[in-house]
């Protein structure tokens, strides 16, 4: 129902780190609206709601292990969901998909190596390369009047150097809202294969694509692609949990998957959030997929609002609307040429927080990232506080 998403639930005081005043310190403007980190302002599926109330109603929270309705629930969804056949013994629990990034480049590479990444693109890719000494190859995305292609030439090339080890790719691709068509993948597979490159394929945001696309997990293209990949997947993002620290790794080739659970039990990273294992088991069943249907329309109906408003109030905003997740990426170069006033002015004359497009890397410059993950409202008075204060 669209009543539930159209409803503001107030998030300050709730240890928020979109919009808990003490953690927005910094912006240091009163009634500034936080459409920055992606996170969605909506409540987590009742299904998920009820299974936490009655696991927190036991009262006891000793260690945990997945149970095999755990594993089912997994299996199933991809099944359902993606049309993809899965194992159980091809999946490894982490506390989160950033961290397993680190862990995955420790694990797969040496100091010195390789590892591919397509900025712009979110932030903690780069971090997870450079952080840990591995050498950094760009494969930065073409823009073409906003949509945005790989530059397969330029991945041939950097793959081919002997030192690439590793492709980080983002699927669907965080900021720029692409949803990697079949053929796209396909090329990049074969890209990868030929050289003997790893594929890190983060694909959190792939349950939130909207109509007219479609998702394709990057190891369902074949065997020749899942023996060379690493999906990553969480409920995180689809169903607004991601305080809970529960993502799955999926790794089909048994060499692969055994690096990285032997990393994690360096670090004794073995263990899984309780509440965590109970939410992901509720969301993946029919009332979770219900729900998610219905987020999906709400979504792309502010995401159809914000080109409505854009092109009424600022025509030079330029903004293609995504395929994939809650998140707009507009393009400001024809208003402001300076970074960091245009951050300025959004968070103090315009009091719309926003992430700043330079922290995705190249090709970030004069962008700006708004999360559309809210109520309708909500959004409607984040671009009339920008209207006014570029455009009108």
């Amino acid at each position: 129902m669209k009543e539930q998403f159209d409803r503001i639930i107030p998030r300050e005081g709730t240890r928020s780190v979109k919009w808990d005043p003490e953690f927005l310190s910094f912006i240091k403007a009163d009634g500034t609206l936080p459409m920055w980190v992606a996170d969605m302002d909506f409540a987590a599926p009742e299904a998920v709601r009820t299974a936490l109330q009655e696991r927190v109603a036991h009262g006891v929270f000793g260690y945990p292990f997945a149970d095999s309705a755990y594993y089912d629930a997994v299996i199933y969804w991809h099944r359902k969901r993606h049309g993809w056949s899965i194992q159980k013994d091809w999946i490894t629990i982490t506390p989160g998909i950033v961290p397993a990034l680190n862990f995955l480049v420790l694990a797969l590479t040496e100091p010195g190596e390789g590892v591919i990444i397509q900025e712009p693109v979110y932030g903690p890719f780069r971090e997870a390369v450079e952080s840990h000494g591995r050498k950094l190859f760009n494969n930065r995305l073409v823009s073409e009047n906003g949509y945005y292609r790989m530059d397969l030439a330029d991945l041939e090339r950097k793959a081919a150097d002997p030192e690439t080890k590793l492709l980080i790719l983002c699927s669907p691709h965080n900021p720029v809202g692409r949803v990697w068509k079949e053929e796209e993948l396909r090329q990049v597979g074969d890209i990868c294969r030929r050289h003997g490159i790893v594929v890190v394929s983060d694909e959190i945001h792939g349950d939130l694509i909207l109509p007219g696309s479609r998702h394709i997990p990057f190891a369902s293209l074949g065997d020749e692609c899942a023996e060379l990949s690493i999906v990553c997947t969480a409920p995180s993002k689809t169903f607004n949990v991601p305080g809970l620290q529960t993502s799955n790794l999926i790794i089909p080739n048994p060499e692969l998957k055994k690096k990285l659970d032997k990393q994690l039990n360096l670090f004794h990273v073995g263990g899984a959030n309780v509440l965590g294992l109970t939410a992901t088991a509720a969301a993946y069943s029919p009332e979770g997929e219900q729900w998610l249907d219905e987020l999906l329309l709400y979504l792309d109906g502010n995401a159809q609002r914000i080109a409505e408003e854009l092109a009424r109030t600022l025509p030079s905003v330029r903004y293609l609307k995504p395929e994939g997740g809650y998140l707009a990426w507009l393009d400001f170069r024809d208003l402001s040429g300076d970074d960091k006033q245009l951050e300025q002015r959004m968070k103090q004359e315009a009091k719309v927080l926003l992430s700043p497009g330079p922290i995705f890397g190249e090709g970030g410059e004069g962008f700006m990232r708004l999360n559309y993950g809210c109520p309708r409202s909500i959004l409607d008075e984040a671009l009339s506080r920008i209207g006014r204060t570029f455009g009108w």
